[in-house]
């Protein structure tokens, strides 16, 4: 059996490590978590102190994040869309606030890339997907992946240590099961899972499945990783102090409407 790599170092020593899905999950922070534009176009509101929620120009699109520190997860980051604004969800995605902030900020990045596409052509790139699921998963085999295909119209990919995975419905589903569940830790009692709804377009979760395998380490405090997982994770070099940003993010008034996360 393997020891723990973080035996013999300080807890508060900032160290590298992968692989990311058993890292922990960093700074839970909107801040760090989103790229949105809000010098420019998008808004950022605070109704309440533990509840922080972002929206485009347009108010088709809604991400907000719900802190619930006394939760063994934390909290739910939500992404919705919306065919029309304030309408019904069109898909959605949720994920535990304990998912790794790196998955976060690139799974937002490509949201709005995404949007901009969107905004700056006649394609509805945010609803109407014409790119294949494999583009998602196929990128798992060149780390290890394993890949499972049952005939309940699921396939499970299976992370090389046993504790991360992906769960694919491949078949018609009904709007109450999530096209895609990805999970890391122990498959029994998972750290984070994340769930993209049927309809969730595929260079989303192309985009989340390509930071989770991602060799580039993550930074992380000897104390905020995970203690159950800890001797599968490899340590790749100390961390040297990294640059914050000071000062609150702006903040508009929240809209006189429903906000995000209505249900499928």
């Amino acid at each position: 059996m393997s020891t723990d790599p973080f035996q013999q170092l300080d807890p508060a020593q900032k160290v590298k490590v992968l692989p990311r899905h058993l890292a922990g999950p960093g700074p839970i922070s909107a801040h760090t978590a989103w790229p949105f534009p809000f010098d420019k176009d998008w808004s950022l509101h605070q109704p309440e102190e533990k509840t922080t929620f972002a929206t485009s120009p347009c108010l088709r699109l809604w991400t907000s994040l719900v802190l619930e520190p006394d939760q063994p997860r934390k909290g739910t980051w939500t992404i919705a869309a919306h065919r029309v604004p304030f309408g019904p969800a069109s898909w959605q995605i949720t994920l535990d606030a304990t998912t790794p902030v790196e998955l976060l900020h690139d799974l937002h990045t490509e949201l709005l890339d995404l949007y901009l596409e969107d905004r700056h052509s006649d394609l509805d790139w945010l609803h109407k997907d014409e790119i294949a699921p494999h583009e998602a998963y196929a990128p798992l085999f060149a780390r290890g992946w394993s890949h499972q295909v049952k005939t309940d119209g699921t396939q499970i990919f299976l992370a090389p240590d046993g504790l991360g995975g992906i769960r694919h419905r491949y078949a018609t589903i009904g709007p109450d099961k999530p096209a895609w569940r990805v999970w890391g830790g122990y498959p029994s009692e998972p750290h984070w899972q994340a769930r993209f709804s049927s309809g969730t377009p595929t260079p989303l979760v192309a985009a989340f499945t390509a930071s989770l395998i991602s060799t580039e380490p993550v930074h992380r405090a000897v104390q905020d990783v995970p203690s159950h997982t800890r001797r599968h994770l490899y340590v790749a070099a100390p961390a040297p102090a990294k640059q914050t940003t000071t000062g609150p993010l702006p903040v508009a008034p929240p809209p006189q409407s429903p906000g995000p996360g209505r249900s499928l």
